[in-house]
C-alpha cells in the first residue's frame, strides 16, 4: 500500500500561485510514476499533470501548459505542483495518484493510478 497526502491547497486570486505537496508513505516512492488530477463541482475528474519515476518525463493538460509545474522529489517521497497564473476555472479539489510504470513513462489515466490522496481544495476567486 502507498499512503498519499496533499497539502497546500487554498484560496487565492486569479493571477496568483500555489504549490501543492504530496507526501507519499508505504513504499518505495521512486517506483511509482505520479500524477495530478482536479475535479470541480459536478463535473468528472480530470488529467492536470504526470510526472515518470524518473522525473525527467512530464505530461500537461493542455489548459494548464506554461502555467504549472509538476516535480518530484524521491528523497523526499514527495510530488510538487507548482500552479502559477491561477484562474477561476482551475478552482477544484486536486488529487495526487502513484501508479506502476516503467521509468522513462508518464501515465495520464485514472485506471493506471493504484493510489490516490485525499483531495486539497484550491480555490481562485476573480
Amino acid at each position: 500500500q502507498v499512503q498519499l497526502v496533499e497539502s497546500g491547497g487554498g484560496l487565492v486570486q486569479a493571477g496568483g500561485s500555489l504549490r501543492l505537496s504530496c507526501a507519499a508513505s508505504g513504499r518505495t516512492f521512486s517506483n511509482y510514476a505520479m500524477g495530478w488530477f482536479r475535479q470541480a463541482p459536478g463535473k468528472e475528474r480530470e488529467f492536470v499533470a504526470a510526472i515518470s519515476r524518473s522525473g525527467i518525463g512530464t505530461y500537461y493538460r493542455d489548459s494548464v501548459k506554461g502555467r504549472f509545474t509538476i516535480s518530484r522529489d524521491n528523497a523526499k517521497n514527495t510530488v510538487y505542483l507548482q500552479m502559477n497564473t491561477l484562474k477561476p476555472e482551475d478552482t477544484a479539489v486536486y488529487y495526487c495518484a502513484a501508479g506502476a510504470a516503467a521509468w522513462v513513462v508518464v501515465i495520464t489515466t485514472t485506471p493506471q493510478y493504484d493510489y490516490w490522496g485525499q483531495g486539497t481544495q484550491v480555490t481562485v476567486s476573480s
